[in-house]
């Protein structure tokens, strides 16, 4: 799904706000939990999951193609972590089908 079907389904189920709120709904949220991601907190929505972002050190790779030693940098990475809720629901279909 992508953030203009996320707006479009919230404004089908929300027919007394306008699209334009909706759009400004959804950039603040996103941009709040980039935010804090960016300070180095976690962010966490209750049933959905969890985000947050790893330190991943300097090292030394290999360029594939050349087989040349490359030094990446240190830099920072966003994880994700489903929760239990989102689990369930994704593996609810498999069970079923068991």
């Amino acid at each position: 799904m992508t953030r203009s079907e996320l707006i479009l389904r919230l404004s089908e189920s929300n027919p007394q706000l306008y699209q334009r709120d909706l759009e400004a709904i959804v950039d603040t949220i996103f941009s709040t939990i980039a935010e804090a991601m960016a300070e180095g907190r976690r962010v966490e929505l209750r049933g959905f999951g969890a985000f947050w972002a790893k330190d991943r050190s300097a090292r030394t790779a290999r360029n594939p193609r050349t087989g040349e030693s490359v030094t990446v940098a240190a830099k920072r990475t966003p994880f994700f972590k489903a929760g239990k809720p989102l689990k369930e629901l994704l593996n609810s279909d498999i069970d079923a089908q068991n």
